[in-house]
């Protein structure tokens, strides 16, 4: 079986079987180790497969989001510890944009207590968390509502954050990899999240390791533009290393 052959192979038992240990591999296609890790080496770097430890999963299409609730319950200690981080960034009387999605609400409590801060959001759930703090200064974007993801998108909100300079924009995601990029399933957040690179003095990626090798279907933009991306330490190797190789600028934190 030529490499070719063999690795459309591994694809149709990854389809199968989702998951596969590289023992497996080996004892299936009654080939080496070495052989095997190079397969996935070459399926990853197309952007076809994951590595994890010891073994090799299928990239994940993403169809659509959880809910805003759902997603509020999912990854907590590696979100608190990524805005943590995130959080250290911002100065005295910095305006920054915080995207939509239960990260940057996880960051409201870290930032109360900044001098000057100007946030200017699209989340109704951060707006209503600030407004008890009248030190803030708070700016909705305004926008058509996403009723799933409690928040506004589209053109309207992009035109609106045209109009306005930020010093520090914290970007969510709900699908990253080195090929792809940053990607959503949903084409109305593609707008904003693009402007907002355009206008922002400094773009952060705040996304957790557990939604890397997944993708949706609308391109947001490629690591490389973003100024830092921000992730937990579970992040595979394999995508560390091919970030290093592109001088993707990147930091991972410890969950707490």
């Amino acid at each position: 079986m030529i490499p070719d052959q063999r690795r459309e192979h591994i694809l149709k038992l990854l389809q199968e079987r989702h998951v596969l240990s590289i023992n497996e591999l080996t004892s299936m296609l009654s080939v080496s180790h070495m052989t095997v890790r190079r397969d996935i080496q070459a399926l990853e770097n197309d952007g076809k497969v994951l590595s994890v430890t010891g073994g090799v999963r299928l990239a994940a299409r993403l169809k659509s989001e959880p809910s805003y609730l759902a997603k509020a319950q999912l990854e907590v200690p590696a979100k608190r510890a990524i805005t943590r981080a995130a959080a250290e960034l911002v100065r005295e009387n910095f305006t920054i944009f915080l995207d939509a999605g239960t990260t940057s609400l996880q960051m409201v409590p870290m930032l109360t207590s900044k001098v000057g801060l100007t946030v200017i959001t699209n989340d109704f759930n951060v707006v209503g968390h600030l407004m008890e703090y009248p030190n803030i200064d708070v700016i909705h974007t305004g926008g058509v509502v996403s009723h799933a993801d409690h928040s506004s998108v589209g053109q309207f909100t992009a035109d609106f954050l045209s109009k306005v300079n930020v010093d520090l924009a914290f970007i969510a995601s709900s699908s990253w990899d080195v090929d792809r990029g940053s990607t959503t399933p949903s084409e109305p957040k593609v707008v904003a999240k693009q402007q907002l690179l355009r206008i922002a003095s400094k773009s952060v990626l705040t996304v957790d390791s557990t939604k890397y090798g997944k993708f949706g279907t609308f391109r947001v933009a490629k690591l490389e533009e973003f100024d830092l991306i921000i992730s937990d330490e579970r992040l595979p190797q394999s995508a560390v290393e091919a970030m290093s190789a592109r001088d993707v600028r990147l930091s991972l934190v410890k969950p707490d």
